[in-house]
Parts: C-alpha cells; structure tokens; sequence
C-alpha cells in the first residue's frame, strides 16, 4: 500500500509539518493514531470542514486510526484563528447539542465499529472541569507569552484587541493534544493551516511534559484560485446538513464553481485516482470541463448524502440546463391553492419558496433582472400571481442564472 503521505501530497493537501521526513516514515511505519478538532460553533459541518474529514478518510483506509474531537470545551472560548472579531458566545447547551449532530455526521464517513476503528471524544470531558489555577501551574508555565504573540492566530486579534479569553485557547487546544496522546498514544494532530500555530506547541507540549516526541501536519484551506474560501453562497454557508443544504444545492454548488477550481477540488475533495483528474482536467474548456464539473458535483453530493441523492440532483439539474431527465427532483414548495386565489404577488412567491429574505432583496433582484418565473423576466415587483401561472401543474422560479425552484398548489 503506498504511504499517505506521498497520497496526501501528490492530491495537493499538505502545506506544512515539523519534520517531512519523520512524518512520512512514522505514517509509513505502522498504524499511528492522530487527530483533528472540530469546535462545534453551528449546528452543521460546512465544506471548509469536509477537507478535514477526506484527510481522515485517507488516514483510515491506510491503516491509521482517527480521533475526531468534539471541542466542546474550546468552543466556551473561541479559536481566534483567522478572526479579526470576537467570535459569537453560546451557551453550554447550544454547544452541546450542535456536538451531537457532529456525531452524526462523523459516522457517515468514519468507521467506528471496531476495537481499531476511529475514537470519537469531547475535550469538554477534561477542559471543563479542570482547576484554573492547578491548569496554569502545570500547563501554564510552558508557554512563553512573547512567542504566542508572535502566533499567526492571534496577528489578526491584535488590531481590535485580544481578549484574555481568546489568549488561552492555544493552551486549550495544546492540552488537548496532551490529554490524547495520554489517553490514546495520539502522536499526531493534524488541521488546516490557519491552526499551524497551535498545533506546534501542542507537539512542543508533549516533549516538555512527557519528554516524548510527537508532530504536527497541516493541509491547505478549501479556497479558490483567487484566494478566498469556498463554501459560501448568496444563502450563506454550503453545509453538510441536508436540512440546512439541501442535496440539490449541495450538487448545483459544485457544478457551478469557476472552471480554474474544478481540478483542485477533484484532488482535495473526492477519491477519483489522481490519472483520472488530470485527465478529467486537462482540456479547460468547453464540454469538456462540464464535464468534469458534473463529475465533481455527483462524487461529491454522493459522499456527503449518497449515490441516490446524487443521481435525483444530477437528473434535475440535467433537465434545466439542456441534457435532458426530468424535473421531479427539484428543490420544490407547495403552496396552498386557497392563498394564491386570495391574491399573492411574485415576491410573496419567491418568498414562500425561501429564494429571498426580504421583500427589499427580491424587489432588487426583479430591478436587477435576476427573477423570473416560468421563464419569464419579472418586469414588476406587484406582479400578481395566479392559478393560470400553474397551467403546468407547476411553477418555475428562477433567481439569477442558476437558482432554480419548483412551485407546485395543493
């Protein structure tokens, strides 16, 4: 089996480590328990985490054993990683109950049910009810302030003013490490880059207090070809929830992203053998980069809802852009026929079926152009609606070029 260390690399993960050589040959060695961290700050995993879970998924079908852990304990807290504001407090409850839904969502793609399988634990379980001063005693004492300022995650606190609350979070997040490799011989942490800094001192803890080695590797964010972070729409975030995301929208994301990310995401995000996405990738134009995007898009929604979710999108979106299928998998509302004999206007409609958040942004959007209905640009914000509009047996909305919904009466 090749090392995944040589995988992870020639897929275009890996930005740094403490030591290139002594990681590659630990992760060829034998099975090495290792961890990723994941504060649980919204109800959902989003994309810019799924490129921690693909990394996990590698690490495991190559024989090694993943901790996901749950920071129930450094989500009190806050990672000041890549913030230039406080993040936002939740409570004790809020946090626990967007953990749970992390489980969930972890069992999808980690195999747990073993005595070798994946360990899945909540640093709330020892950071919560640790003594502040006993913690600042032992812990404390090994970290030197004047280097953490120096830290990366902090740089971008420092304009608006750090809080002490936000300055422990490193030593938080370095006893984690601590505690794993105590309890589960952890030797590796691994994270985006943007967590390079508190990755190391976790690893420089270990070697102060058990006077044992162990290293830090980190892989790059999920960004465009411009530099900025993927994952985001007009809507907000693209999460990993099908309550919150919708399998259709998860499929019409990727298959709409720009043509100089295609190749990139191919490599980082799905497991199609690295000679198949440069061959997928290698004429950047036309049909042949469609389809590629329509590749990306079905491995993708495949993976993250399953083969079914991914062939109904692919069939709906197909049926709007002009490669035949049908509509019937289509993001779609129902709406009663009683309310739109009552009188409804076309916000009213884009509204109902959740395409805008206020009446101000769909009269700019119909200013603009962007709304149509049945095919038909929307002239007038007090358009009215009517049964005849539904002659079909349906309704067609478009927002923009690429937004679509099915409206249907009952």
């Amino acid at each position: 089996m090749d090392n995944v260390f040589d995988v992870l690399q020639e897929r275009g993960f890996i930005e740094q480590s403490t030591n290139h050589d002594e990681v590659r040959e630990l992760l060829g060695s034998g099975p090495v328990t290792f961890y990723i961290g994941f504060d649980p700050t919204a109800d959902s995993l989003h994309v810019g985490h799924f490129i921690q879970v693909i990394v996990m998924m590698h690490m495991q079908r190559a024989g090694h054993r993943p901790i996901a852990l749950i920071g129930g304990g450094t989500t009190m807290v806050g990672d000041p990683s890549g913030r230039t504001d406080l993040r936002q407090m939740l409570s004790k409850e809020e946090i626990a109950a967007n953990g749970e839904k992390f489980k969930r969502t972890f069992s999808k793609f980690l195999r747990f049910d073993d005595a070798d399988g994946a360990i899945m634990v909540n640093n709330a379980d020892w950071l919560l009810e640790l003594n502040y001063v006993d913690f600042l005693r032992d812990i404390g004492r090994h970290f030197s302030v004047n280097r953490m300022l120096t830290a990366e995650c902090y740089k971008n606190r420092m304009e608006k003013g750090l809080t002490f609350l936000e300055f422990n979070y490193m030593l938080m997040q370095s006893y984690d490490f601590l505690e794993l490799y105590r309890r589960y011989g952890a030797m590796l942490q691994l994270g985006g880059n943007d967590q390079w800094s508190n990755i190391l001192s976790g690893a420089d803890l270990i070697r102060r207090v058990e006077g044992a080695q162990a290293h830090a590797l980190t892989f790059k964010l999920l960004t465009t070809s411009a530099g900025k972070k993927m994952g985001k729409t007009e809507a907000g975030a693209v999460w990993l929830d099908p309550a919150k995301t919708s399998p259709y929208d998860f499929y019409q994301y990727w298959r709409n992203i720009d043509d100089a990310d295609v190749a990139n995401c191919l490599s980082l995000l799905t497991f199609i053998p690295m000679d198949e996405v440069r061959a997928l990738t290698n004429m950047r134009q036309g049909a042949d980069i469609n389809k590629a995007k329509e590749r990306l898009a079905w491995e993708l929604t495949a993976l993250v809802h399953d083969r079914d979710e991914a062939d109904k999108a692919q069939t709906a979106a197909r049926a709007l852009f002009g490669g035949g299928g049908n509509l019937a998998d289509m993001p779609t509302t129902e709406l009663a026929a009683a309310e739109v004999a009552a009188g409804m206007d076309i916000i009213a409609l884009f509204s109902a079926c959740g395409l805008i958040a206020s009446n101000s942004e769909g009269r700019r959007l119909i200013k603009e152009g962007g709304a149509y209905l049945n095919d038909e640009r929307i002239a007038a914000h007090d358009r009215a609606v009517t049964a005849a509009d539904f002659a079909q047996g349906y309704a067609l909305l478009r927002k923009g070029k690429k937004v679509y919904h099915k409206a249907v009466l009952k």
